[in-house]
């Protein structure tokens, strides 16, 4: 009876999608809306239907009024409900909050609609709509209902019995035996009905509860080895879809969607040091198989995750394990799979200072400090390096780089940004990319600027065979392009470059590279800064510690 009472407080809803990071749930985006720059924080629910937390912070301009609604991949604009306003905080100025409800699984995002004294501005959200949680009744709760259950029960065989007995007489008049006794056998027949509905409701609710915990929010799993080919390591990932008609996901590694223009980003950190670090970018050899030539990583056990883009714009982390052989034989000149992947060396996170010997060593820094890249260029993280940060409170992690002699260095483009941020825990519990924008797939944000656009009511899986000959054939012509004109593609594809009058748009460019993120929880963290100069990836690495608020 306690299941199905509380089936009226929360309907629980089965979905199987995960996530794009790993640990870090919520979205934190930095950007322009028209004339306005915003700092938008998103905290979605973990159980949907839910409710997202917003939070919109108007760093210049003068907002009077914000509308959020949100805009389902599959139903489009056609199908979203209407916006609601969300409203300013006291005494914050220039801070909105509210929240929306999210009433559907799958791809969506969050249309945020600002006017005020300099017009009106619109920005796009992507966002996971996904179950990963499995609410408990409070006890307390549970009684309550429990014993409002057992009365609703008694009263209604109660009724029932009155309505054949006493509900019939005339005033003043008494049962008769035989009143009395049709009185207990209706009372008796309506209590085995009422208990045969109620065990027909627990064990629904019992199917329910089960479906939901059979697909509920289960990451990507994959097989990763090293194998060694013409004195190379070459780095395998073999996704495992052996439950997938089962959790009806189909031909999903056959619609796969570039980010950055690449198939799969790939990260890979040695553990527990987390003193070497790589990113790569597998191909796709066969549906279920991406492969990488190794750099000259040191031997070791290394966390993996590698991330892909639905055409949704759902983006993947699939996490794993592998350990990386010493190199069997030492090469000068080793393979690359893309020009663009690097790895660096750096002293280990419980032992700073003892650095390692290798070619492409960087000694980790913190906020406040700098470190030296390979080409003795560097960067400065802005921060105090005595002062913890604060976990659930968003930031703005911003670095200047520098030239040798400490004259201000302009990145150039990389992977179509100014530079990418990778963030890891020292348990491996955290995990996340992150772009000058924000901490979402470059790839999702256009997705759903795409869906805004299309009249389509609703959208259904494309043609496998020609979504993925068609993807394939743009990999290829984008391999085949000089960096120069791969950069500046990516960056008119992310609507960042306009070609014909050769500027950047949407990102300043500068020294100065800011990352929005928020950590998670407490503990120690390792963030690889990368960027791009003279050509060559250059990737440096910092150390933070996140405390929790009541503690500072």
């Amino acid at each position: 009876m306690k299941k199905i009472l509380y089936f009226i407080v929360l309907i629980l809803v089965s979905i199987q999608i995960s996530f794009a990071h790993v640990g870090s749930s919520g979205v934190l985006m930095q950007g322009q809306a028209g004339p306005y720059k915003v700092l938008i924080d998103v905290k979605p629910p973990d159980v949907i239907p839910g409710t997202a937390k917003i939070t919109v912070f108007v760093e210049t301009g003068t907002a009077e009024k914000i509308l959020v609604r949100p805009i389902y991949f599959r139903s489009g604009d056609q199908g979203a409900p209407s916006a609601d306003e969300i409203l300013s905080l006291p005494n914050q100025p220039g801070q909105f909050q509210g929240e929306v409800w999210l009433m559907q699984n799958g791809s969506s995002s969050i249309q945020i609609k600002i006017s005020g004294k300099e017009g009106e501005g619109e920005f796009i959200v992507p966002i996971v709509a996904v179950s990963t949680a499995q609410r408990e009744m409070p006890k307390g709760l549970g009684i309550g209902l429990s014993i409002l259950g057992l009365l609703l029960f008694l009263l209604m065989i109660t009724a029932i019995g009155a309505s054949v007995s006493d509900g019939l007489l005339r005033p003043g008049e008494v049962l008769s035996p035989q009143q009395k006794r049709k009185r207990w056998i209706n009372m008796g027949i309506a209590t085995a009905v009422c208990a045969l509905i109620l065990y027909g409701g627990s064990s629904w609710w019992n199917s329910w509860a089960e479906d939901y915990k059979e697909f509920m929010y289960k990451p990507l799993q994959g097989s990763s080895s090293i194998i060694e080919e013409d004195n190379q390591r070459i780095f395998t990932l073999k996704i495992d879809t052996s439950d997938w008609t089962k959790r009806n996901r189909g031909s999903m590694l056959s619609t796969l969607i570039p980010d950055h223009g690449k198939l799969m980003h790939a990260f890979l950190i040695r553990t527990p040091e987390m003193d070497a670090f790589a990113h790569i970018h597998p191909e796709r050899t066969d549906s279920t198989t991406f492969q990488a030539y190794l750099p000259n990583l040191p031997k070791g056990k290394y966390l993996v995750y590698a991330d892909i883009v639905q055409y949704s714009g759902f983006a993947e982390t699939i996490v794993d394990t592998v350990d990386i052989p010493e190199q069997a034989e030492k090469t000068s000149v080793l393979k690359k799979t893309a020009e663009e992947d690097t790895y660096v060396v750096t002293d280990p996170i419980n032992a700073p200072g003892q650095i390692p010997m290798d070619d492409n060593v960087v000694i980790c820094g913190k906020p406040g400090t700098k470190t030296v890249f390979k080409d003795s260029s560097y960067a400065i993280w802005e921060g105090k390096p005595n002062r913890a940060l604060e976990a659930g409170k968003p930031y703005l992690l911003n670095f200047e780089v520098f030239n040798p002699d400490g004259t201000p260095t302009f990145p150039e483009p990389y992977l179509g940004m100014m530079g990418h941020v990778a963030v890891f825990r020292s348990d491996g519990s955290v995990y996340i990319h992150l772009h000058p924008t924000g901490t979402f797939a470059m790839a999702a944000e256009q997705t759903m600027k795409n869906r805004l656009t299309d009249t389509t009511k609703l959208v259904g899986r494309p043609s496998s065979v020609v979504f993925k000959d068609s993807i394939d054939h743009y990999l290829a012509k984008l391999k085949a392009m000089s960096t120069i004109e791969r950069e500046e593609t990516l960056m008119t594809e992310m609507g960042m470059y306009k070609q014909d009058g050769g500027a950047m748009i949407g990102m300043e460019h500068g020294n100065r590279i800011s990352f929005p993120y928020s950590f998670p929880k407490k503990g120690r963290y390792r963030i690889f800064l990368q960027v791009k100069r003279n050509g060559q990836v250059l990737t440096g690495a910092f150390d933070a510690q996140v405390t929790d608020p009541t503690t500072l």
